[in-house]
């Protein structure tokens, strides 16, 4: 029964955010066509981009939270007693992280975002060794310098390209590495609170995602996306079906791996989360056109091989000094 739950966490978390993952490009990436009538009275096909990140995003949490609450009303969790201030810094942290990863895609290929994300080891260990005093064995360093490697050789620009894209390509890379670092901070909250109150995973996504929400309606009222998405919806009302998918995958696999984490711990899901990236990028070849050089095949093997040995070997907690 054991084994089974483990394979059907897996699958879960598999299908979740390899859909997930496949529609965010639809959305971000996608040409949304309109036509233009000229002054002589011919018409043309102009396209519109998605560039909406906090609405995105706000579909996100706000079916987090819906299915959070669900969860939690069916299976009674207990009373949570962490403080506010924790999940109010967790989520906005979150938020920000979220937020310059989704306006990333407007300039860099989804493969290069995934990858990118993939360096979540290289701000949690210079936080812990800065913020929380840690020390880490020597293969642990081994393992993020691959990953930093592995990265480059992925994100290196090729001479042909012309100077607008190299600006704009720097703006994603910059937003990447924006998001990394609030990744960083969000882990490091995530510690103390299992620390100090241990909630469940599920009180943790219902809470934190509240929050969550409480923020990004704000900001999307007082900046007036909301309307500027009203207009873009109309215009293109499918893009509404790709946000509810969008939504439902993220919530759905947010809580299969929430499960697997309390269940089989961190390290298994490090490595089922380490191959389903993989298989993202995979499909986004495949699907997309998005072109990989050889020697961005070896950055992308490098680091899903660091990422894969840091999660089979990280099997104890790092010494403090």
């Amino acid at each position: 029964m054991h084994k089974n739950r483990f394979f059907l966490y897996a699958a879960g978390i598999f299908m979740s955010y390899f859909y997930f993952g496949i529609v965010q490009e639809k959305i971000t990436r996608g040409k949304y066509p309109y036509e233009v009538v000229k002054v002589d009275g011919t018409k043309s096909t102009e396209y519109e981009k998605y560039t909406y990140a906090v609405t995105l995003v706000l579909v996100q949490c706000i079916m987090n939270f819906l299915v959070a609450k669900t969860a939690a009303t069916l299976w009674h969790q207990g009373e949570d007693t962490t403080h506010k201030f924790y999940y109010a810094s967790m989520s906005i942290t979150y938020l920000l992280a979220m937020i310059c990863s989704n306006m990333a895609l407007q300039w860099v290929p989804y493969p290069t975002q995934v990858i990118g994300k993939s360096a979540k080891p290289i701000p949690v260990m210079i936080l812990g060794v800065l913020v929380g005093k840690k020390s880490y064995a020597l293969r642990k360093y081994i393992f993020v310098f691959m990953i930093v490697c592995g990265i480059v050789l992925f994100m290196l620009k090729d001479k042909v390209k012309s100077q607008t894209e190299e600006s704009s390509i720097g703006i994603g890379e910059l937003l990447l590495v924006l998001s990394l670092i609030m990744d960083g901070l969000i882990g490091a909250i995530q510690e103390r609170i299992r620390a100090e109150s241990k909630p469940t995973g599920v009180q943790m996504m219902e809470i934190a995602n509240a929050w969550s929400v409480l923020f990004l309606s704000i900001i999307i009222i007082i900046s007036g996306e909301y309307y500027k998405f009203y207009e873009f919806a109309t215009r293109f009302p499918y893009v509404v079906t790709n946000l509810l998918m969008l939504g439902i995958t993220s919530a759905v696999g947010q809580l299969f791996l929430y499960s697997m984490v309390s269940e089989f711990g961190p390290l298994v899901v490090s490595v089922v989360t380490t191959t389903r990236k993989f298989f993202t990028v995979l499909a986004s070849v495949i699907l997309f056109g998005n072109a990989i050089s050889i020697r961005q095949w070896i950055g992308a093997i490098t680091v899903f091989t660091a990422l894969f040995l840091d999660a089979f070997y990280s099997k104890s907690a790092p010494k403090k000094l």
